[in-house]
């Protein structure tokens, strides 16, 4: 077996865990509307025990409706009439011999007025959290116990909803936290001022709790052992918490780190080193005697298992890991490391949530739709006959990925050298690596399910007709857009493409790069090394598409790469040795020295080319960029979709 310590079996009070894997809590949105059970979020956390989690952290459970509310679609505690839909989740998560703890949660200071009906937040002092923006209004003492007594209610539900246990969700700036800090928790009363005074909530509700639901019913605590923020809690602090917890009577410690105003050390971009924070763990497991449960960017088994080796933890917390690949456990312990998908980073289902939305995922495009797509579902009606699949980027592997797995004999023509597509653009700027791991995996997962691969081999017409398929799907990717402006074919003139795949090399010049996308932004990185570079956009914002930590990253780094962004403003002209740029506002025009200008203004698909298929065969649907551009979770999404049904 791979991963010993990983794989070993380990307890948590008096509950016993088949690994050391735990699913630490994270907002989904899949959630009913009234914050029930629903079947979307039973069949979400079903497939990750399926998968081999040992332990389940349920995402954070709402313990009060007035001022509680900490996202739409939010698992319910307020009431014994939650219990029959969480009974069912636990249910189906026991049958995989694994077990769940439900979060309990209040997000204080952290949520938005329009969440609680236009009432403003509440939190244990009037300071506004920065990222929110708004002024919370000071709890009364009476409406402090008011709330131990909810967490204590959600405790109670919890137990007879058939659960291992809770978990108090005291870290990242909510409710407990803004309790626990000195930053946020200026009060006189009893829940103010010293330590203990400021661990008296807490401390009430853990009580409470012991007395209503026993000594056996396990709590964990996640604590922010730092906050990152100026005048908050410090790792000597987060020691100080853990052992005062531990004398308390807690079962587990979850230590994690930040709060909405320290950004990235909460949900790290990709630019975070795997296990940057494990020092964290390390010194509150070397203080306390009870188990430490850690997170700390984890992306591979074997950093897993590190950390265990390591003594940083007793169990590692795999977050965006099982998000990704619910088979996170079962890939890591029977050596399938290989069609292990991956993180990339990209937060691209942060990004989906702070639209309102339940999240998503640019790697996996079944997340929160387990129960559309899934091994029942899946219709095994290929019978072995032919099907064409144009374009081996990650639309194209997707697709003939699921084409594999129903059974369509697939051959895949790739007119480049290698697979991967856009993927072997976007695996170019720094950090990228895991990009390149997914390009790896899509690969081997094709050839698990023997997928027929054309390498250096053009699909036209008369190839594919060769095969006599049932039917074609195109995904060959977009054309870079050219716009038409005077001197855009002039020889200094090229494509981001160009750039990122070693084309073209620019090097000690004056580099124009048309288009603030994130294409044109990670070009401008690369070259900024070498290079006098500036950007160049129409609109008043640059990378909006990215969440807002990723984006922060990015501009921070360009920056300091000398990297010139220049917003509002179109290319009017280009001539030899300047470009002529014009205000969209006011329409002044203005000149910019440049000995170089890339194009970065996105795809368009080839619509030529797509409609010879279409004329030549009865059976065609085009995917990704060939359907429209977007970005690669979409392409992944699309591919997955009409593959299912092709």
């Amino acid at each position: 077996m791979n991963y010993p310590k990983l794989f070993s079996r380990g307890r948590i009070g008096n509950v016993e865990l088949k690994n050391r894997i735990v699913m630490p809590p994270m907002g989904t949105g899949f959630a009913s509307a009234s914050g029930e059970a629903s079947d979307e979020i039973i069949r979400y956390y079903e497939e990750r025990a399926k998968g081999g989690c040992g332990l389940i952290i349920t995402e954070i459970t709402r313990i009060d409706n007035e001022t509680g509310v900490g996202c739409n679609w939010q698992l319910n505690a307020t009431s014994p009439k939650y219990v029959q839909r969480l009974l069912k989740l636990a249910d189906a998560v026991h049958r995989h011999d694994t077990k769940i703890f439900l979060q309990l949660h209040h997000p204080g200071r952290e949520t938005p007025s329009h969440l609680l009906g236009g009432q403003p937040p509440v939190a244990p002092s009037p300071i506004a959290c920065k990222v929110i923006g708004e002024v919370p209004r000071e709890l009364t003492t009476a409406e402090c116990e008011d709330l131990v007594k909810k967490f204590i209610s959600g405790a109670v539900i919890a137990m007879r909803s058939n659960m291992d246990g809770v978990e108090l969700h005291a870290a990242h700036g909510y409710l407990i936290n803004q309790f626990l800090s000195p930053y946020t928790n200026k009060r006189t009363d009893k829940y103010g001022g010293d330590f203990t005074n400021r661990m008296r909530f807490i401390t009430e509700i853990i009580s409470g709790i012991q007395a209503a639901c026993g000594p056996n019913f396990p709590i964990s605590v996640r604590i922010s052992a730092e906050e990152y923020v100026e005048g908050g809690l410090k790792l000597e602090d987060g020691v100080k918490i853990a052992q005062y917890l531990e004398k308390l009577g807690i079962s587990a410690i979850n230590v994690s780190c930040g709060t909405y105003e320290s950004g990235y050390t909460v949900i790290e971009p990709y630019y975070m080193e795997e296990g940057w924070k494990k020092h964290l763990a390390k010194t509150i497991r070397a203080n306390v005697s009870i188990p430490v449960i850690a997170v700390s960017n984890i992306k591979h088994p074997a950093a897993a298992e590190q950390m265990l080796e390591e003594d940083v933890s007793d169990f590692v917390g795999i977050a965006r890991g099982q998000l990704v690949d619910p088979q996170w456990g079962n890939k890591a312990k029977y050596g399938q490391e290989d069609v292990l998908r991956k993180c990339i980073g990209c937060l691209y289902c942060f990004r989906t949530a702070n639209m309102g939305r339940p999240i998503a995922c640019t790697v996996n495009p079944v997340l929160g739709r387990e129960l559309i797509y899934n091994e029942e579902t899946l219709v095994r009606d290929g019978n072995g006959r032919s099907v064409a699949v144009i374009g081996g980027g990650p639309a194209g592997m997707q697709a003939a990925l699921v084409l594999g797995r129903r059974g369509f004999q697939v051959t895949l023509f790739e007119k480049g050298s290698t697979l991967g597509g856009t993927l072997n653009i976007a695996d170019k700027p720094p950090h990228k690596t895991l990009i390149t791991e997914l390009t790896e995996t899509l690969k081997h997962e094709i050839q698990a399910v023997g997928v027929t691969v054309r390498l250096n081999t053009p699909a036209t017409v008369e190839a594919v007709k060769e095969l006599n398929p049932y039917g074609v799907m195109i995904a060959t990717g977009g054309m870079p857009i050219v716009p038409p402006v005077p001197g855009i074919d002039m020889e200094h003139v090229c494509k981001a493409e160009e750039v990122l795949s070693g084309q073209v090399m620019l090097k000690g010049k004056k580099v124009l790069i048309m288009g603030g996308g994130v294409t044109g932004l990670e070009t401008a990185e690369i070259l900024s090394k070498e290079n006098q570079v500036t950007v160049v956009d129409m609109l008043d914002a640059v990378a909006t598409t990215l969440y807002p930590s990723v984006r922060a990253g990015l501009l921070g780094r360009l920056q300091k790469g000398g990297v010139k962004i220049i917003t509002g403003h179109r290319i009017n002209r280009i001539q030899e040795g300047f470009v002529e740029l014009q205000n969209v506002k006011d329409h002044t025009s203005d000149q910019t020295e440049t000995d170089a200008v890339v194009l970065a203004v996105g795809v368009r698909p080839d619509r030529d080319m797509i409609s010879e298929f279409y004329n030549a065969f009865d059976k065609v649907t085009t995917v990704g960029d060939a359907s429209r551009s977007g970005l690669i979770g979409d392409a992944l999404k699309e591919a997955n979709d009409k593959a299912f049904v092709f």
